[in-house]
């Protein structure tokens, strides 16, 4: 087989190198996915769900990585005695770490959350916030009646968790059977 070659290298490994340089693979995950690649309480894969994902930082330094606004209402309340001093959420629209606070919040529609029924979305700025309810309904708020409304929402959650749960169980029992 004969090799061409331009300024000292093959052919294939131009074609390569242009291929890593055009599409990235380190582009498939931010930092906060390596280092937290799944979810701590579901167990979902959080580069999959990028655009709900949730990052928190406590005063002693630790970081928890959740795949969602629901999951990341369950580690503030089970660490009552670590203080957040930050709190990022994916803005849904480019799936980059925003601060939570600060993030203009979309809450409730027609499309379904992440771990919830009413969905609760981050955006970076009021106009991707306005499109989404535009197309999908909800009604804006900040982050504190987001937090809020996962609280109130997380018993019926936990039961159509449990209820997805059980059937998948029941699925995979009955295809072992058969």
């Amino acid at each position: 087989m004969k090799t061409h070659r331009i300024g000292g290298i093959t052919i294939l490994t131009a074609v390569v190198l242009a291929m890593a340089f055009l599409f990235p693979i380190s582009a498939a995950a931010d930092e906060d996915q390596v280092r937290h690649p799944a979810c701590p309480y579901c167990g979902m894969d959080r580069t999959k769900f990028a655009h709900s994902r949730a990052l928190i930082t406590y005063d002693d330094g630790t970081t928890v990585g959740t795949c969602s606004l629901h999951c990341a209402a369950i580690d503030l309340s089970l660490k009552i005695d670590k203080f957040p001093v930050s709190i990022e959420v994916a803005d849904y629209s480019t799936k980059k770490l925003i601060d939570a606070e600060n993030a203009n919040w979309v809450i409730g529609g027609s499309k379904m959350g992440v771990m919830t029924r009413r969905a609760k979305w981050a955006f970076g700025d009021q106009a991707g916030a306005d499109a989404f309810m535009a197309a999908n309904g909800g009604s804006a708020g900040e982050f504190r009646v987001a937090v809020r409304a996962a609280f109130e929402d997380m018993y019926a959650d936990l039961e159509m968790i449990r209820e997805k749960r059980r059937k998948m169980r029941a699925m995979k029992s009955k295809m072992k059977k058969d």
